[in-house]
């Protein structure tokens, strides 16, 4: 329907100020009223952190309240219905994750196609995870883990906060393109996950740098490395995944979408208010406190890590054969 309009306006010359106009006005006025950002996840996480850490900014920014509303269950799914499903005017926002793309694959029959009804606005940060062992396994690099996975097929317990998880797939993705088998033991949570691997109940896992890097610095898990791309500055001397197994990433991001036909001047607003944060001292060094590296860039930018990951993961989720239980 837009193409037709579009074509239109071409046409009838100088008309078409009139609908620029007020397209501009649109994105002038915005916002005058209250903002939600959901969260698909229950208040004290990462999500829910992020989500406040970038409505603060919003609502100093822009003088309207931008209020976090939790709608946890299912993944994140159900806090993305809700974005789906409302008003495309600017007003409902959600703050997406590597998580809600994962999701969005992981389960099945949903009422909502993540790639057509949700359009990405901006992106907030990428933060890596950390690839730990417990100290006691005899390997202290990528190469000496694979070379002992290798010896010993199905014997490495990987444990992950739960079945369907961005640390379990970033485990499954290793585990496919170093060609290793490890025996994945999914937990309810990050707490006892890490109570098994510190207890040498488990040998391996991946998990966000912000949750390890204590355990680490105090010597109870060893990094045989990051899962991002590039090192990271919270652990300098740890390499990354990629340096041994190239093309290898599976950092979480996060970062702000809203319903597909959000008018454009609207998201154009918001992304340009969220980059103004990211450079901002204060906010971008809470960022980095978490572990987290600023993700800067046009809503299009954020688009191709959105779809591209929404890609990459559903062949992962497929291949793995990994199933809600």
């Amino acid at each position: 329907m837009q193409l037709p309009r579009r074509q239109f306006l071409r046409l009838t010359g100088g008309a078409a100020a009139l609908p620029a106009t007020a397209r501009i006005a649109v994105g002038q006025a915005f916002p005058n009223r209250p903002v939600r950002i959901i969260v698909g996840f229950t208040p004290g996480g990462p999500t829910d952190i992020f989500a406040r850490f970038i409505g603060q900014w919003l609502s100093d920014r822009l003088g309207q309240s931008f209020v976090v509303e939790n709608r946890p269950g299912a993944g994140s799914t159900i806090g993305v219905e809700a974005v789906a499903t409302a008003t495309p005017d600017g007003y409902t926002l959600l703050l997406a994750s590597t998580s809600v793309v994962i999701s969005a694959s992981f389960y099945k029959n949903l009422s909502f196609n993540l790639v057509n009804d949700i359009a990405p606005v901006a992106g907030v940060t990428r933060v890596p995870m950390v690839m730990v062992t417990y100290p006691a396994v005899p390997a202290h690099s990528v190469p000496e883990f694979i070379t002992y996975a290798k010896a010993n097929p199905g014997k490495i317990t990987m444990a992950s906060v739960g079945n369907g998880t961005t640390p379990q797939l970033a485990g499954e993705l290793f585990k496919m393109m170093a060609g290793v088998d490890l025996l994945h033991v999914p937990y309810r949570g990050a707490a006892p996950a890490l109570t098994d691997l510190l207890g040498g109940r488990a040998q391996v896992m991946f998990e966000s740098i912000s949750t390890l890097v204590d355990y680490i610095h105090a010597g109870k898990l060893w990094p045989l490395a990051v899962t991002t791309a590039a090192r990271s500055p919270l652990l300098p001397d740890v390499p990354s995944i990629a340096e041994f197994l190239p093309g290898y990433e599976a950092s979480v991001w996060f970062g702000l979408a809203a319903p597909k036909q959000t008018p454009a001047d609207v998201i154009d607003r918001i992304n340009k208010e969220v980059n103004a944060g990211l450079t901002d001292p204060t906010l971008s060094a809470r960022l980095r406190d978490l572990g987290g590296t600023p993700l800067t860039g046009t809503p299009g930018d954020f688009a191709k890590i959105f779809v591209g990951d929404s890609e990459k993961w559903a062949k992962v989720i497929e291949a793995a054969k990994i199933k809600p239980e």
